[in-house]
């Protein structure tokens, strides 16, 4: 079936030329530079100004971070640790750039957004461990920063979005950091889907954007070797995390067409049975990425996620 006639007016024809990939590692590298220099293009991030720092990382390494300031400030700030989309096989912070100058105005909120090492290149827990030293260091040098270190939310979207939720699972089980909220924009957080064994599988959702073949190839290159009785698998798909209790507030949206629809509705009752305070939006009409293009559906979720980040800073 086709749910193209499905998919909001103003953004079908957009999303019916949106760029896919296949699982050869050309296609991969070739996925990589369209999504980049597409969203790049697509957010006018080329123009936006922003620093450059180098954060300790696991084992020694660095993690590069790129860092917004909000202007016309006084005081100390709240912060937004980023996690950019991209299958958590493809991405940059960079280019999410003129989305993240804006968050920082518009919330005044100091804005950290984490340049994380991909898979197949590096699998879990290399990703997500980058993106924890960035909260840590975020956390910690809060004073310089001119932080709040109590007004700290992690916030991603799809792949960023399960390395948000992830993050907030090690912040509550390492308990280094206290967060005050995640914002989880279309998270992928459920390894099961597209594959034999996902819990649900609606065929109105997937077909555009990020699809079954697209999220199962990105899931077996993060999860490398990593057993299926690991005592981490919770922290890679944070749908499989037995216990959500002690997270911090949470707000979540996803599209009513996105493959990820099932999974983060899912979580967020599981959210609110562990008395997590939690918003849940789907929007209908609504695919993968939705959020991104130029059109009154676009603009009104990017209204909503902005209201939703002042109530929980």
């Amino acid at each position: 079936m086709t749910t193209l006639g499905l998919v909001d007016r103003e953004q079908r024809d957009m999303v019916a030329a949106f760029p896919s990939f296949g699982s050869g590692r050309g296609d991969l590298a070739a996925f990589r530079q369209t999504l980049v220099e597409g969203t790049t293009a697509l957010l006018n991030s080329a123009s936006a100004r922003f620093e450059e720092q180098s954060v300790p990382g696991p084992d020694g390494a660095a993690v590069r971070v790129i860092v917004f300031r909000p202007s016309g400030t006084a005081g100390t700030t709240p912060a937004i640790l980023y996690v950019h989309g991209g299958g958590m096989i493809a991405g940059t912070p960079d280019m999410q750039a003129g989305t993240l100058a804006r968050l920082a105005s518009e919330t005044g909120s100091l804005i950290v957004s984490v340049d994380y090492r991909l898979a197949p290149e590096v699998p879990f827990p290399g990703g997500l461990e980058d993106v924890y030293a960035a909260l840590v260091w975020l956390h910690g040098h809060a004073g310089a920063l001119g932080v709040d270190p109590d007004r700290i939310t992690v916030m991603g979207d799809s792949g960023g979005g399960c390395l948000a939720a992830a993050t907030a699972l090690l912040a509550r089980d390492r308990g280094q950091v206290p967060l005050r909220a995640q914002v989880l924009i279309y998270p992928m957080l459920d390894l099961r889907t597209g594959g034999a064994d996902a819990p649900s599988d609606d065929p109105t959702t997937g077909e555009f954007v990020w699809t079954r073949e697209q999220n199962q190839y990105a899931w077996s290159a993060v999860r490398g070797d990593l057993a299926a009785d690991d005592p981490g698998l919770g922290y890679l798909s944070p749908a499989l995390m037995p216990d959500l209790a002690g997270l911090p507030a949470t707000l979540i949206v996803t599209g009513a067409l996105d493959l990820f629809r099932d999974e983060d509705v899912t979580f967020a009752q599981r959210l609110w049975q562990a008395a997590v305070p939690t918003e849940l939006v789907v929007y209908a009409n609504a695919v993968h990425a939705f959020d991104l293009l130029p059109t009154s559906l676009g603009a009104r979720v990017r209204r909503d996620v902005l209201e939703g980040l002042r109530r929980l800073l």
